[in-house]
């Protein structure tokens, strides 16, 4: 017996990084798991890896959430949990951002997310079981970085917004909880572009950088932030709605 035995869970951006590390850990507790993603070419190869179904996901798009949610309940029959973790992030401090770049973190970090909730809620409601929504923010959303204008503001508004959809789901007597998780520097294809941006330094080095940021000294794994996920879609945090749960080795608080 698993702790998500019965639980369907769509998780987006699941074709690499957190997603498919997520995907992982709530299939192995016992949930039938559907691996979301917009990267046609790589999300197969990673469904077929986990033994999980999938479908094509464009988070930005209210049309493309509506097959994703409809596919899903049709071939599974429920679906009781969300994990909006399809995301970007591009450097620019509030000089250098541009437009574009603006618009594209606001469009897949926080449209996305609304549309996913949104979209999503009649089927969450129907469950039959107790459902959950984890949606993926970031230690920035807690403790801002100038160098990250766009991103920072989105996934602060995530968060406003995941609170905002916890209270209307609890005082109108829906069973969905809705929690955010707040990773710092994880090693995940993201920060992989990250430590090769800047020519004049190794990877090395550049992953040290990151480290400094985390009082723990180190980087992340993306399979400690898939534990998060699950406690907060599992039963077990049943309690629990509205919460931030910082998986950062204490980097919001830093110094």
């Amino acid at each position: 017996m698993g702790v998500m035995d019965g639980h369907v869970a769509l998780v987006t951006g699941a074709a690499g990084g957190i997603g498919e590390a997520a995907a992982a850990r709530l299939k192995a507790a016992g949930a039938v798991v559907v691996l979301a993603d917009i990267d046609a070419e790589r999300l197969p190869a990673t469904a077929a890896r986990l033994g999980a179904d999938h479908v094509l996901l464009d988070v930005t798009s209210r049309a493309a959430w509506e097959r994703a949610v409809a596919e899903t309940v049709a071939r599974h029959g429920r679906l009781s949990v969300l994990v909006n973790n399809a995301g970007i992030s591009e450097p620019g401090d509030i000089e250098t951002v541009t437009d574009d770049s603006w618009s594209r973190h606001l469009a897949v970090n926080l449209t996305g997310v609304m549309l996913g909730m949104q979209v999503a809620a009649p089927v969450l409601r129907a469950a039959g079981i107790p459902a959950a929504i984890v949606n993926v923010a970031s230690m920035l959303s807690l403790r801002p970085g100038a160098p990250f204008a766009a991103y920072c503001a989105a996934k602060a508004g995530m968060v406003a917004l995941s609170q905002s959809a916890a209270l209307h789901f609890a005082r109108t007597g829906a069973q969905v909880r809705v929690n955010t998780v707040h990773p710092g520097a994880v090693l995940t294809p993201m920060l992989e572009r990250y430590t090769t941006m800047n020519p004049d330094i190794s990877r090395e080095e550049a992953l040290a950088a990151f480290a400094a940021n985390h009082p723990m000294g180190r980087v992340g794994e993306a399979s400690e932030v898939a534990e998060a996920i699950l406690w907060l879609a599992s039963p077990l945090s049943s309690f629990t709605t509205g919460a931030m749960l910082p998986v950062d080795g204490a980097g919001h608080i830093r110094d």
